[in-house]
Protein backbone atom coordinates (compact mmCIF):
# COMPACT_ATOMS: atom_id res chain seq x y z
CA UNK A 1 0.00 0.00 0.00
CA UNK A 2 1.75 3.31 -1.16
CA UNK A 3 2.39 5.77 1.46
CA UNK A 4 0.74 9.00 1.85
CA UNK A 5 3.50 10.99 0.41
CA UNK A 6 5.71 8.27 -1.14
CA UNK A 7 7.06 9.58 -4.48
CA UNK A 8 7.75 13.52 -2.86
CA UNK A 9 10.48 15.53 -1.66
CA UNK A 10 10.37 17.69 1.79
CA UNK A 11 12.85 20.30 3.03
CA UNK A 12 12.42 20.92 6.98
CA UNK A 13 14.33 23.59 8.62
CA UNK A 14 15.73 23.61 11.79
CA UNK A 15 15.17 19.59 11.62
CA UNK A 16 18.28 19.08 13.58
CA UNK A 17 16.49 18.90 16.85
CA UNK A 18 12.79 19.29 19.01
CA UNK A 19 9.90 20.01 16.72
CA UNK A 20 12.08 19.71 13.02
CA UNK A 21 13.28 16.73 13.95
CA UNK A 22 9.82 14.99 14.94
CA UNK A 23 8.48 16.52 11.57
CA UNK A 24 11.11 14.90 9.25
CA UNK A 25 11.14 11.75 10.78
CA UNK A 26 6.97 11.58 10.17
CA UNK A 27 7.17 13.12 6.42
CA UNK A 28 10.20 10.30 6.06
CA UNK A 29 7.49 7.69 7.90
CA UNK A 30 5.02 8.71 4.83
CA UNK A 31 7.17 8.01 2.34
CA UNK A 32 9.04 11.27 1.66
CA UNK A 33 12.17 11.76 0.84
CA UNK A 34 13.81 14.24 2.88
CA UNK A 35 16.19 17.53 3.17
CA UNK A 36 17.10 17.92 6.67
CA UNK A 37 18.36 21.37 7.29
CA UNK A 38 19.77 22.79 10.49
CA UNK A 39 22.53 25.44 11.07
CA UNK A 40 23.56 22.99 13.75
CA UNK A 41 24.12 26.15 16.77
CA UNK A 42 24.21 25.09 19.99
CA UNK A 43 22.76 28.00 21.59
CA UNK A 44 18.99 28.32 21.45
CA UNK A 45 19.61 32.33 21.08
CA UNK A 46 21.43 31.20 17.94
CA UNK A 47 24.80 31.51 19.62
CA UNK A 48 27.84 28.76 19.22
CA UNK A 49 29.75 27.54 16.34
CA UNK A 50 27.73 25.88 13.43
CA UNK A 51 28.07 22.15 12.63
CA UNK A 52 26.64 19.67 10.42
CA UNK A 53 26.04 17.23 13.73
CA UNK A 54 22.48 17.56 14.18
CA UNK A 55 20.99 17.63 10.72
CA UNK A 56 23.15 14.74 10.23
CA UNK A 57 22.19 12.59 12.69
CA UNK A 58 18.75 13.09 11.71
CA UNK A 59 19.05 12.41 8.29
CA UNK A 60 21.47 9.11 8.94
CA UNK A 61 18.15 8.11 11.22
CA UNK A 62 16.06 8.49 8.90
CA UNK A 63 18.18 6.19 6.46
CA UNK A 64 18.58 3.91 8.87
CA UNK A 65 14.81 3.46 8.84
CA UNK A 66 14.83 2.59 5.14
CA UNK A 67 14.43 5.75 4.19
CA UNK A 68 15.82 8.54 2.02
CA UNK A 69 17.94 12.10 3.59
CA UNK A 70 20.53 14.10 3.00
CA UNK A 71 21.61 16.86 5.17
CA UNK A 72 21.85 20.48 5.08
CA UNK A 73 24.23 22.68 7.21
CA UNK A 74 23.28 26.53 6.44
CA UNK A 75 21.32 29.72 7.77
CA UNK A 76 18.13 29.62 5.83
CA UNK A 77 17.97 33.32 6.91
CA UNK A 78 20.65 33.76 4.87
CA UNK A 79 19.15 34.45 1.30
CA UNK A 80 22.01 32.76 -0.97
CA UNK A 81 22.11 29.84 1.45
CA UNK A 82 18.19 29.51 1.58
CA UNK A 83 18.22 29.29 -2.58
CA UNK A 84 20.82 26.49 -2.12
CA UNK A 85 18.94 24.59 -0.15
CA UNK A 86 16.26 24.11 -2.80
CA UNK A 87 18.40 23.72 -5.29
CA UNK A 88 19.79 20.73 -3.24
CA UNK A 89 16.25 19.17 -2.53
CA UNK A 90 16.30 19.53 -6.54
CA UNK A 91 19.57 18.57 -7.58
CA UNK A 92 18.99 15.33 -4.98
CA UNK A 93 15.90 14.04 -5.73
CA UNK A 94 14.89 15.99 -8.79
CA UNK A 95 12.32 18.01 -7.23
CA UNK A 96 10.84 19.56 -4.12
CA UNK A 97 7.21 19.02 -3.00
CA UNK A 98 6.92 20.06 0.66
CA UNK A 99 8.43 23.05 2.34
CA UNK A 100 8.33 23.11 6.71
CA UNK A 101 9.85 26.04 7.61
CA UNK A 102 10.85 25.72 11.67
CA UNK A 103 13.96 27.36 12.42
CA UNK A 104 13.96 29.44 15.12
CA UNK A 105 16.08 31.04 17.43
CA UNK A 106 15.05 33.39 20.60
CA UNK A 107 15.99 36.35 22.47
CA UNK A 108 13.60 37.28 24.96
CA UNK A 109 13.61 40.32 26.88
CA UNK A 110 11.09 42.86 27.76
CA UNK A 111 10.22 45.50 25.33
CA UNK A 112 11.65 48.73 27.42
CA UNK A 113 14.94 46.40 27.76
CA UNK A 114 15.20 45.11 24.35
CA UNK A 115 18.21 45.43 22.08
CA UNK A 116 18.32 46.31 18.60
CA UNK A 117 20.28 43.10 17.75
CA UNK A 118 18.13 41.33 19.70
CA UNK A 119 15.18 42.75 17.76
CA UNK A 120 16.34 42.21 14.44
CA UNK A 121 18.71 38.85 15.02
CA UNK A 122 15.05 37.13 15.86
CA UNK A 123 12.89 38.53 12.95
CA UNK A 124 15.97 37.79 10.71
CA UNK A 125 15.96 34.23 11.76
CA UNK A 126 12.04 33.59 11.82
CA UNK A 127 10.47 36.29 9.45
CA UNK A 128 13.12 36.60 6.90
CA UNK A 129 14.28 32.81 6.99
CA UNK A 130 10.51 32.00 6.31
CA UNK A 131 10.43 34.34 3.50
CA UNK A 132 14.13 33.14 1.87
CA UNK A 133 12.82 29.21 1.95
CA UNK A 134 9.46 30.34 0.58
CA UNK A 135 10.59 32.85 -2.23
CA UNK A 136 13.03 29.90 -3.96
CA UNK A 137 10.79 26.99 -3.06
CA UNK A 138 7.85 29.33 -4.79
CA UNK A 139 9.81 29.80 -7.63
CA UNK A 140 9.97 26.45 -8.60
CA UNK A 141 7.08 25.36 -8.25
CA UNK A 142 5.59 28.25 -10.82
CA UNK A 143 8.06 27.04 -13.34
CA UNK A 144 7.30 23.84 -12.72
CA UNK A 145 3.38 24.14 -12.94
CA UNK A 146 3.92 26.70 -15.99
CA UNK A 147 6.32 24.38 -17.91
CA UNK A 148 3.47 21.27 -17.27
CA UNK A 149 0.45 23.57 -18.24
CA UNK A 150 -1.26 22.31 -15.36
CA UNK A 151 -1.10 22.51 -11.25
CA UNK A 152 1.50 21.14 -9.09
CA UNK A 153 2.00 19.40 -5.63
CA UNK A 154 3.21 22.45 -3.75
CA UNK A 155 3.24 22.62 0.67
CA UNK A 156 4.14 24.69 2.37
CA UNK A 157 3.84 24.50 6.24
CA UNK A 158 5.26 27.62 8.49
CA UNK A 159 5.72 27.84 12.24
CA UNK A 160 3.78 30.43 14.11
CA UNK A 161 2.99 30.54 17.66
CA UNK A 162 0.94 31.21 20.37
CA UNK A 163 2.73 34.07 21.37
CA UNK A 164 1.45 35.58 18.42
CA UNK A 165 -1.97 35.03 19.07
CA UNK A 166 -2.80 35.74 22.57
CA UNK A 167 0.37 37.73 23.48
CA UNK A 168 3.74 37.06 25.20
CA UNK A 169 4.98 39.96 27.57
CA UNK A 170 8.90 38.90 27.08
CA UNK A 171 8.86 38.05 23.53
CA UNK A 172 7.64 41.36 21.18
CA UNK A 173 10.55 39.99 18.54
CA UNK A 174 9.23 37.08 18.46
CA UNK A 175 5.64 37.37 18.90
CA UNK A 176 6.39 39.94 15.92
CA UNK A 177 7.80 37.29 13.68
CA UNK A 178 5.64 34.65 14.12
CA UNK A 179 2.26 37.32 13.31
CA UNK A 180 4.50 38.63 10.13
CA UNK A 181 5.45 34.52 9.72
CA UNK A 182 0.97 34.49 9.62
CA UNK A 183 0.94 37.73 7.19
CA UNK A 184 3.36 35.76 4.73
CA UNK A 185 1.15 32.58 5.20
CA UNK A 186 -1.76 34.57 3.80
CA UNK A 187 -0.45 36.21 1.53
CA UNK A 188 1.49 32.95 -0.34
CA UNK A 189 -1.59 30.94 0.43
CA UNK A 190 -3.42 33.48 -2.13
CA UNK A 191 -0.50 34.15 -4.87
CA UNK A 192 0.37 30.48 -5.19
CA UNK A 193 -3.09 28.27 -5.57
CA UNK A 194 -3.37 28.88 -8.90
CA UNK A 195 -0.36 26.51 -9.14
CA UNK A 196 -1.25 23.97 -6.83
CA UNK A 197 0.32 24.77 -3.78
CA UNK A 198 -1.08 25.87 -0.30
CA UNK A 199 0.50 27.30 2.43
CA UNK A 200 -0.69 26.89 5.99
CA UNK A 201 0.51 27.96 9.41
CA UNK A 202 0.71 26.06 12.81
CA UNK A 203 0.58 26.90 16.17
CA UNK A 204 2.65 24.29 17.92
CA UNK A 205 3.08 23.90 21.45
CA UNK A 206 5.62 21.38 22.50
CA UNK A 207 8.61 20.55 24.93
CA UNK A 208 11.96 21.64 23.17
CA UNK A 209 15.38 23.52 23.67
CA UNK A 210 13.13 26.56 22.91
CA UNK A 211 10.02 26.08 25.27
CA UNK A 212 12.59 24.59 28.20
CA UNK A 213 11.76 27.69 29.90
CA UNK A 214 8.50 28.25 29.10
CA UNK A 215 7.09 24.69 30.21
CA UNK A 216 9.39 24.19 33.60
CA UNK A 217 6.42 23.82 35.87
CA UNK A 218 4.75 21.07 33.59
CA UNK A 219 6.60 17.94 34.22
CA UNK A 220 6.91 14.65 31.77
CA UNK A 221 4.72 12.07 33.14
CA UNK A 222 6.74 9.83 35.42
CA UNK A 223 5.08 6.16 33.71
CA UNK A 224 6.72 6.48 30.79
CA UNK A 225 4.24 7.19 28.86
CA UNK A 226 4.00 9.96 26.03
CA UNK A 227 4.59 13.46 27.26
CA UNK A 228 1.30 15.67 26.34
CA UNK A 229 4.32 18.20 25.30
CA UNK A 230 5.85 15.77 23.05
CA UNK A 231 7.01 16.89 19.61
CA UNK A 232 5.66 13.95 18.00
CA UNK A 233 2.02 15.37 18.91
CA UNK A 234 2.46 17.75 16.37
CA UNK A 235 4.22 16.27 13.41
CA UNK A 236 1.07 14.55 12.77
CA UNK A 237 -0.58 17.26 11.33
CA UNK A 238 2.29 18.51 9.22
CA UNK A 239 2.60 15.31 8.00
CA UNK A 240 -1.14 15.52 6.81
CA UNK A 241 -1.26 19.12 5.57
CA UNK A 242 1.85 18.08 3.37
CA UNK A 243 -0.04 15.40 1.90
CA UNK A 244 -2.63 15.27 -1.74
CA UNK A 245 -5.38 14.91 1.11
CA UNK A 246 -4.94 18.61 2.35
CA UNK A 247 -5.46 20.14 -1.10
CA UNK A 248 -8.52 22.23 0.40
CA UNK A 249 -6.94 23.47 2.72
CA UNK A 250 -4.88 26.77 2.16
CA UNK A 251 -4.07 29.80 4.25
CA UNK A 252 -5.23 28.46 7.54
CA UNK A 253 -3.94 28.92 11.19
CA UNK A 254 -4.30 25.57 13.04
CA UNK A 255 -3.36 25.25 16.64
CA UNK A 256 -2.07 22.00 17.49
CA UNK A 257 -0.67 19.96 20.78
CA UNK A 258 -1.16 17.37 23.13
CA UNK A 259 -3.83 15.37 20.60
CA UNK A 260 -5.87 18.73 20.19
CA UNK A 261 -6.07 20.60 17.12
CA UNK A 262 -7.80 23.82 17.12
CA UNK A 263 -8.47 25.75 13.49
CA UNK A 264 -8.28 29.42 14.46
CA UNK A 265 -10.73 32.09 12.58
CA UNK A 266 -9.56 35.52 11.10
CA UNK A 267 -10.26 38.58 13.44
CA UNK A 268 -13.60 39.21 12.99
CA UNK A 269 -15.11 42.53 14.12
CA UNK A 270 -16.79 42.72 17.57
CA UNK A 271 -18.33 46.19 17.49
CA UNK A 272 -18.76 48.82 14.79
CA UNK A 273 -19.82 52.63 15.58
CA UNK A 274 -21.07 55.18 12.97
CA UNK A 275 -20.84 59.10 13.46
CA UNK A 276 -24.16 61.17 13.71
CA UNK A 277 -22.04 63.76 11.75
CA UNK A 278 -20.00 63.76 9.29
CA UNK A 279 -16.56 63.72 10.75
CA UNK A 280 -16.07 61.88 14.57
CA UNK A 281 -15.28 64.63 17.28
CA UNK A 282 -13.28 63.57 20.56
CA UNK A 283 -16.42 64.06 22.48
CA UNK A 284 -17.91 61.39 20.59
CA UNK A 285 -15.47 58.64 20.54
CA UNK A 286 -15.25 59.40 24.12
CA UNK A 287 -18.98 58.67 24.72
CA UNK A 288 -19.11 55.87 22.53
CA UNK A 289 -15.68 54.08 22.65
CA UNK A 290 -15.19 54.56 26.60
CA UNK A 291 -18.03 53.01 28.14
CA UNK A 292 -17.74 50.00 25.38
CA UNK A 293 -14.31 49.13 26.60
CA UNK A 294 -14.94 49.51 30.47
CA UNK A 295 -18.01 46.64 30.08
CA UNK A 296 -15.65 44.65 29.03
CA UNK A 297 -12.70 42.65 30.75
CA UNK A 298 -9.16 43.63 29.32
CA UNK A 299 -7.97 41.59 26.48
CA UNK A 300 -11.44 40.18 25.55
CA UNK A 301 -10.09 40.18 22.23
CA UNK A 302 -8.27 36.95 22.96
CA UNK A 303 -11.14 35.11 25.19
CA UNK A 304 -11.49 32.29 22.24
CA UNK A 305 -7.51 31.75 22.60
CA UNK A 306 -7.60 31.54 26.48
CA UNK A 307 -10.53 29.07 26.07
CA UNK A 308 -8.52 26.74 24.53
CA UNK A 309 -5.39 27.35 27.02
CA UNK A 310 -3.33 29.46 24.32
CA UNK A 311 -1.93 31.65 27.22
CA UNK A 312 1.59 30.42 27.09
CA UNK A 313 4.02 29.34 24.05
Amino acid sequence: MAQPLEGLTAIVTGAGRGLGRAEALELARLGARVVVNDYGQPGRDGSGEATAGPAEDVAAEIRAAGGQAVAHLGDVADHEQAGALVQLAIATFGRLDILVNNAGILRDRMVFSMTEDEWDSVIRVHLKGHFNTTHFAAVHWRERSKAAGAPVHGRIINTSSEAFLAGSAGQPNYAAAKGGIVGLTTSTALALAKYGVTANAICPRARTRMTEDVFAGFEEPEDGGLDALAPEHVAPLVGYLAAPAAAGVNGQLLVVHGGMVAIAERPRIAAKFDTAKEVFSFEELDGLLTPYYAERPPNETFAAAEVLGLKHG
